[in-house]
């Protein structure tokens, strides 16, 4: 007997709610358009037009050119925050990022997945946190329900599958505990 495979036709999200009303969203999908994915240099704009929308953003928040940010109501922010270029916020569910927390350029933060076992495709969303201090290097993904630990590293292109234990480097695909991370 073939196993039974994915049917698109089936899948129903109609259960998630991203919060905020059709206008207040595409207000913002305009608003994400043209400050936060050009090449808009003013950090304090960027700050302030994300809490407007609902986002609690600490200061010093670095937010570099090129950046996308899915829905701005679940984001916070400690202070001092470095967000790079390229960096493309998928937060279907909350992302916290806490102070001195950085998300290098061209990472990925996806809080949301399929269910792969399903013919249903169903959507799976789950928080990520960033500890104070971690560091999600440049190109890395972090997936959904993933908290780096304090003053963790995942190195550049690794993928954090699991949550990262504070104080460690990770690297690779999954992401492995390579070894302490030493900071002077």
């Amino acid at each position: 007997m073939a196993a039974q495979g994915t049917d698109l036709s089936t899948f129903n999200n109609d259960w998630y709610n991203p919060g905020k009303n059709f206008l207040v969203r595409s207000l913002w999908f305009a608003v994400n358009l043209i400050f936060f994915r050009s090449f808009f240099p003013l950090y304090g704009v960027k700050r302030s037009l994300l809490r407007l929308f609902g986002a609690k953003i600490g200061k010093g928040v670095i937010i570099k050119p090129h950046v996308s940010i899915k829905y701005p109501w679940h984001l916070e922010t400690g202070s001092h925050v470095w967000i790079g270029e390229d960096v493309w916020i998928d937060n279907l569910a909350k992302v916290t990022l806490k102070d001195n927390s950085c998300v290098s350029q061209g990472a990925l933060l996806l809080c949301g997945n399929h269910n792969y076992r399903k013919s249903t495709f169903d959507l799976i969303v789950s928080e990520i946190t960033l500890e104070e201090g971690a560091w999600a290097g440049a190109k890395t993904v972090v997936c959904p329900g993933v908290c780096l630990g304090a003053n963790s590293l995942l190195t550049a292109g690794s993928v954090a599958t699991q949550s990262l234990d504070s104080g460690w480097i990770y690297q690779g695909n999954p992401a492995q505990k390579i070894k302490p991370r030493e900071i002077k």
